[in-house]
């Protein structure tokens, strides 16, 4: 598998990209994309990342992943890429409405997959937080700069 990553600056870790793009770059990068993971902060400048435009620019049979927020992703031009079969298919950890309202589209839409925002869980999970905690907990008592800090200049 290729990965490539779009940040902001078009800069980050290369241990598992081949590829980092800056977010200017987004509609040129998914064309060549097999599976698009959208896993970007809900700030006012990535509501509606990927909408009409950016579906239609993907390969026709791709897949397309939510884990973020709802508000990331244009459910209306998800759905209209899904029946016309633009798209392969989607996973949906989050919509833009949670609990999703029995009555939504989206439980009607064909090759799409949903679950109750839970990505995130795995047999791992409490170990992981456990470990941030004990580094935040040293961070803090130590007098150093906090790791995973909120940057609310960037929103989020």
């Amino acid at each position: 598998m290729r990965v490539w990553g779009v940040t902001r600056s078009g800069k980050g870790d290369h241990t598992h990209a081949e590829k980092i793009l800056a977010v200017s770059e987004l509609n040129e990068a998914l064309p060549h994309a097999d599976y698009v993971v959208i896993a970007a902060p809900e700030t006012p400048e990535t509501r509606h990342l990927i909408a009409a435009e950016q579906l239609g620019r993907m390969k026709r049979g791709g897949r397309l992943i939510n884990v973020a927020r709802g508000s990331l992703l244009d459910e209306t031009a998800l759905i209209a890429a899904l029946k016309s079969g633009a798209l392969g298919g989607a996973a949906l950890d989050v919509t833009g409405i949670e609990p999703l309202p029995a009555e939504s589209p989206l439980w009607n839409t064909p090759n799409l997959f949903i679950t109750p925002h839970t990505s995130a869980i795995s047999e791992r999970l409490w170990e992981r937080e456990t470990e941030l905690f004990l580094k935040l907990l040293d961070q803090w008592f130590s007098g150093k700069e906090l790791s995973n800090r909120v940057d609310l200049s960037r929103g989020y």
